[in-house]
Parts: structure tokens; sequence; C-alpha cells
């Protein structure tokens, strides 16, 4: 396929009971756009076809799953460190606990990821591309390559950027913690941290762990030194106020 840029699309943090404007800039030449959502679960999808129904079972099915876990396991819920593996656990669990341990983070920093993840992987069996966004966390892949936007809350660098994905790097995952914009618990006060890695559920505990550690623009070399030691990290992306950083396979446009 040829090389040229597929969508141009906005990445920003989950933002509570408020419309998801970014999701307007998501533009696609080739893929059908389309929103499943389930209580907390809010995908926005883009697929050769539309795929409502397949998503709708793969988002009941996780849930199901992961639900019934934490019934059971109700520490899981509430941990903000690391939990023991367990292998009897289901794969989305598991895969949650893989990639806690990685970042150093408790298991739900990677409930996005995982979700836009585990959909993306089953609809992948319908369709030979998909984007799955959930809340600003990306699971990508496709045979063009992409550009995807940084929403970054305040800072004047908000909506000025773009990361470059090339479609030989997918299937990538490519998730957003901030700690001044959305829902999500941070530590931190960076507007924006993107991380991208082979799979969702790292990028997005990584994204967590990264921005924990990001308090003040003097904090940015810290952040990305804390992205350098979680394996599996590819690239990381640091915005506070005026101030950025970027470390690894980060390859930045101007929009």
């Amino acid at each position: 396929m040829a090389q040229k840029e597929l969508f141009s699309t906005a990445m920003t943090p989950p933002v509570a009971h408020q419309r998801r404007f970014y999701r307007d800039l998501i533009k696609s030449r080739d893929l059908q756009p389309f929103s499943v959502t389930v209580q907390e679960t809010d995908l926005y999808i883009l697929a050769q076809t539309r795929l409502e129904d397949e998503a709708l079972r793969s988002i009941l099915n996780h849930r199901y799953q992961l639900e019934t876990y934490i019934r059971e396991h109700p520490s899981f819920l509430h941990a903000f460190a690391p939990l023991p593996p367990d292998p009897h656990a289901p794969p989305i669990v598991r895969g949650m606990l893989r990639a806690a341990e990685r970042a150093g983070v408790g298991p739900m920093a990677a409930v996005a990821g995982a979700f836009a993840e585990e959909v993306g992987k089953d609809l992948l069996r319908h369709t030979p591309q998909v984007v799955v966004e959930n809340g600003g966390d990306l699971y990508i892949s496709v045979t063009q390559d992409m550009r995807i936007g940084i929403y970054a809350g305040s800072s004047p660098l908000s909506n000025r950027l773009a990361l470059r994905i090339p479609f030989a790097k997918t299937p990538l995952g490519v998730c957003t913690s901030s700690g001044t914009v959305g829902h999500s618990v941070s530590f931190g006060r960076a507007d924006a941290v993107t991380i991208s890695a082979p799979s969702a559920f790292l990028a997005d505990a990584a994204a967590t762990a990264v921005g924990n550690c990001v308090k003040h623009r003097d904090d940015i070399q810290r952040g990305l030194d804390r992205a350098r030691e979680i394996e599996g990290v590819c690239g990381a992306l640091i915005i506070i106020e005026d101030h950025m950083g970027a470390w690894g396979e980060i390859e930045l446009l101007s929009l």
C-alpha cells in the first residue's frame, strides 16, 4: 500500500460528563466511523465497514470478564501498585496485570487501553484495518500512515502538534494521560503525557506512570527517563504549560 496519510485525528485524555469534541477532528478517506457505548465504555471506531454489532458483542464479553473478576477480587479495582500475576484470570485481566507490573502502577491504569486493544483485535477478524479510541487511548492497526493530533488542555501547544504513525509500526497503542484534563487519577500536573508501545495495555499504564512523575516543567526529563525505563515503551511525549520534551520513536508534525 502507498505510504500516504490516512487519518487526521486528535489524542486527548478522557473528560468526564462532557461531549468528546475531539472526535469531530477524526477524519478518514477509507474507513467508516461509528461509536459504541456500554456504560463507562465509550468507543469511537474506524473500520473498513460499520461493525456496531461485532463491537458491542466484544465490549460486553470483555466487560463481563472484568466485572466478574473484580467482584471476586475487589482489591483489583482500587490498587495503586502492581498486583501479583494470576494465571487463572481472564485474558483482559492478565493483560492489565502484566502492563501494571511493567509500569509500576495499579492494574486499572490500563483499563482504557485494554478495551481499545481487545475490541480492536476482535474487530480485525472482520476488517483489515481498525482504529479504536477509548477516552483518548488508541489501538491502531492500519495499512497506511496516519497522524495523531495532540490535545493538551490549556497548554499553548494544544492542537498544534501531531504524531506521525508509520503503518509499518502498527499494531500500536498510543495512549495519553493528563494531570489537568479529565477524570483519571494522576499524581502529576502534565497537560499531556503520550506514550507509544506495541501494546495499548502497556501504553496506557506507562502514560499513568510517567504522568505521575511530572509535577513541574523541570520534571520533563525525569518523566522521559521514567518512560525509557519501562520495558516495551517505544516513545514518549510530555507537554506541560508551554514546555515539551520527547524521547524514542516520536516523529512530530505541525498542525
